[in-house]
C-alpha cells in the first residue's frame, strides 16, 4: 500500500469517528429537550433570557416607587397639588381615611394626569404624579395600606384613652356611690345609736313605772284596808239593820 492510500484510510477513519461523536451529541441534546447552550466568545454578545415578559400578578402588583417617582415626590408635587386642590379642574376619584391619615386619588382631566396623595390631618405628605392609570391605582392602594399601618398606633392610643376615661368615670361613679352609701351607713349608725339610747331610756322608765305601779298598788291596798277599818269603827255599836 502506497503513502497516498494510507492517508486516505486515515482521513476516512477520522470522518467516521467525527460523525459518531456528532451523532452522540445530537442524541444528548434531543434527550435534554432540545435546548441549546450559547457560549460567549471574545468579541461576541451572548444571547440572554428575555426578562421583559410579564411576571405573575402577585409579583407585578408591586407599589415600590421608582427612582423617578421618588424624585417627583420630593420635587414640588406637594406644592403643585396644593395650588390645584382648590380649583375646579381637579377631580377627586377616591379618598380613604384611617385615623388622622388619608390617601387620595385625584385626576386632572386637562392633562390626563393622576395625582396620588398621602396626607395627615389634611396636610399633604407625599404626592406622586403619573399618567398611568394602573400605576396610579397601585400607588393609591399602597398609600391606603400605609395609612392603615400608620394609624394603628393612633387608633390604639385613642381606644386606650377612651378606655382610661371610661374607667376613671366608672371609678368616680363608684367612689360617689361608695360615699353616698357610707353617708347612709353613718346616718343609719347614728340613728341606731339614738334608737338604742331611746330604747334604754324607755326600758328604764318602764322599769321605774312598774315599780311605781307596784308601790301604788300596795299603797292603794293599804288605803283600802284603812278605809274598811275606819268604816267598821264608825259603824261599831250601831244596829246592823
Amino acid at each position: 500500500m502506497d503513502q497516498k492510500s494510507k492517508l486516505r484510510d486515515i482521513a476516512l477513519a477520522a470522518c467516521i469517528v467525527l460523525g459518531a461523536v456528532q451523532g452522540t451529541n445530537a442524541q444528548a441534546l434531543q434527550n435534554s429537550g432540545g435546548s441549546t447552550a450559547v457560549v460567549s466568545q471574545p468579541g461576541t454578545t451572548a444571547a440572554l433570557p428575555d426578562t421583559s415578559q410579564a411576571a405573575p400578578a402577585s409579583q407585578t402588583e408591586t407599589t415600590a416607587l421608582t427612582p423617578d417617582e421618588t424624585r417627583q415626590s420630593a420635587a414640588g408635587n406637594v406644592v403643585e397639588l396644593q395650588q390645584m386642590i382648590h380649583g375646579s379642574d381637579l377631580s377627586e376619584l377616591r379618598t380613604t381615611y384611617n385615623g388622622s391619615y388619608g390617601a387620595s386619588l385625584l385626576f386632572y382631566g386637562k392633562e390626563m394626569t393622576y395625582y396620588v396623595a398621602l396626607f395627615q390631618q389634611k396636610n399633604f405628605w407625599r404626592v406622586i404624579k403619573t399618567q398611568d392609570a394602573t400605576r396610579a391605582d397601585l400607588i393609591y392602594k399602597d398609600f391606603v395600606r400605609q395609612t392603615l399601618q400608620l394609624s394603628d398606633v393612633e387608633i390604639r392610643r385613642t381606644q386606650l384613652e377612651a378606655q382610661k376615661a371610661f374607667t376613671q368615670r366608672m371609678i368616680a361613679l363608684s367612689q360617689d356611690r361608695a360615699s353616698r352609701l357610707q353617708a347612709d351607713l353613718d346616718v343609719a349608725r347614728q340613728q341606731q345609736s339614738i334608737v338604742d339610747s331611746d330604747q334604754q331610756q324607755k326600758h328604764a322608765e318602764a322599769a321605774a313605772l312598774a315599780q311605781q305601779k307596784v308601790a301604788a298598788q300596795d299603797q292603794l291596798r293599804a288605803s283600802q284596808r284603812q278605809v274598811r277599818s275606819l268604816q267598821r269603827q264608825l259603824e261599831s255599836g250601831l244596829p246592823l239593820h
